[in-house]
């Protein structure tokens, strides 16, 4: 895994705020020991903007190291949704020191769409403006989002989807969300990344991050089925969206 050049944030534990109460990151012992274990090391900044920061430049760290390594490339999976301005906000930036030759060894692709005309509004390719590349089965890095009811990507509780298994794309003709028409990677490609990190921000996230991060539901929402057979897996969240956790998490500013 490669270290050099982390920010001292990654490493670094801090305190947490809980819905008000500021207290120490780590749980008593017999508290954690009642928790269900948390899905994958969860980060929580003060701010959305802190957040997008810190995102940026993991993007990019995870990028150096791909690009330094035998295969000398880099796949990134984008969701849609609220991450599009987070990223157009501070990625650009984030990567521009890389310079173009680095750039171009980049493979975007996206973790699901919506079967609109790419100048429509819904359209995550239309938002990103993004490049085309060839299908990458294996993504060094995913960023996904998580809706309130718990999907991710396009791929929604209790669908017929979720037991799929034989394709890397699928499309979606009933999704509950509009439009209802998608295509959305499955299961077996999200698991199979190298690196998934979930990024949710705000108060209307909270109960639905404690359930996935929480609860040992018997019928597990779609992002609590996103387990890396071999990857790593993170979520970035904001103070609002953490707030009824209880499980064990790092604090982090970057100010």
């Amino acid at each position: 895994m490669c270290r050099a050049g982390e920010p001292e944030w990654l490493s670094r534990p801090s305190r947490r705020r809980t819905c008000g109460r500021r207290e120490r990151f780590r749980l008593p012992t017999a508290a954690v020991a009642m928790a269900a274990p948390a899905p994958g090391l969860i980060s929580v900044f003060s701010s959305p903007q802190e957040l997008g920061a810190s995102l940026a430049q993991l993007v990019v760290q995870r990028a150096a190291c791909c690009l330094e390594g035998p295969r000398a490339r880099f796949a990134l999976g984008l969701s849609g949704g609220s991450l599009v301005s987070m990223l157009a906000r501070d990625l650009p930036a984030a990567a521009a020191p890389a310079g173009p030759a680095s750039l171009a060894r980049w493979t975007l692709g996206f973790c699901d769409e919506r079967l609109v005309p790419f100048d429509h509004a819904e359209s995550t390719y239309g938002l990103y403006k993004a490049f085309q590349g060839d299908a990458v089965p294996v993504f060094d890095l995913l960023l996904l989002g998580v809706g309130p009811d718990g999907h991710t990507c396009s791929l929604f509780p209790d669908h017929p989807l979720l037991q799929e298994r034989d394709r890397i794309v699928a499309p979606i003709s009933d999704s509950p969300k509009p439009p209802p028409q998608r295509v959305t990677l499955t299961l077996p490609v999200l698991n199979s990344a190298r690196t998934v990190v979930f990024v949710a921000t705000g108060e209307g996230k909270a109960s639905v991050l404690k359930r996935i991060l929480e609860d040992k539901d018997a019928a597990p929402l779609p992002a609590a089925l996103v387990q890396p057979h071999t990857g790593t897996l993170r979520w970035f969240l904001d103070e609002a969206a953490a707030c009824l956790l209880s499980v064990p998490f790092e604090k982090h500013s970057t100010l």
